[in-house]
């Protein structure tokens, strides 16, 4: 059976959603983080060398990395669910929002954070840049989901499973509004309003407030 190890308040909740999404019978164990470090335990850092979350295991499988866990999932299980075949007119825009979840989107986050916890001047160069690489990222997705309903247009896909951790529950450690975005806070809650969603975060996060305005 798949066993997905979900680590709280991480974006291993992607793949407790996509299991969700695709009405999978699947095996979810939850770990709680260090309550003094907020990190992975060490039983969750011994699955996998990088010690990060999330980590699947399938039989004899043991796969780590958001994106490659979703590919795989998607293709052993998937069945034409959730994405977009490369004659679809919509098939490029699926393929770059689902890559810039974790190749811009997370990524802007990661270095705002980091650099927020070095207490640097607020007119450091660095700190200036980062904030408006995320910004721009943001701003690029506003005119997108002013556009279209889902990051690949009018249906959700595994783009939107990638991109909605780093608009959500990345906002516990790295705090940004997203008022200036009506587009994205619609999105979001047309995201909350899916059953397959709901479950998720209650199975995975149980209690969390959801990061959703």
């Amino acid at each position: 059976m798949l066993t997905v190890h979900h680590l709280g308040v991480s974006q291993s909740e992607r793949i407790v959603w996509l299991c969700e999404e695709l009405g999978l019978s699947y095996e979810l164990k939850v770990y709680d983080r260090d309550a003094v470090t907020r990190l992975a335990p060490p039983d969750y850092k011994a699955l996998h060398p990088l010690g990060a979350a999330p980590v699947i295991e399938d039989g004899g499988v043991v796969l780590a990395e958001s994106g490659a866990i979703v590919d795989y999932i998607i293709a052993k299980y998937g069945k034409g669910r959730l994405v977009l075949v490369p004659d679809h007119p919509d098939f490029a825009q699926f393929l770059y929002w689902f890559h810039f979840a974790n190749g811009t989107l997370q990524p802007a986050t990661g270095r705002n954070m980091i650099l927020g916890r070095l207490d640097l001047a607020a007119d450091n160069p660095v700190l200036r840049a980062m904030k408006g690489r995320l910004d721009l990222a943001l701003g690029l997705l506003e005119t997108r989901l002013g556009q279209a309903d889902y990051l690949a247009g009018p249906e959700v896909t595994t783009a939107d499973i990638m991109a909605v951790f780093t608009l959500t529950t990345m906002r516990y450690f790295l705090p940004y509004d997203l008022a200036p975005y009506p587009a994205i806070l619609t999105y979001l809650q047309r995201i909350a309003a899916r059953p397959a969603y709901q479950r998720a975060m209650q199975k995975g996060d149980p209690g969390m407030p959801l990061l959703l305005t």
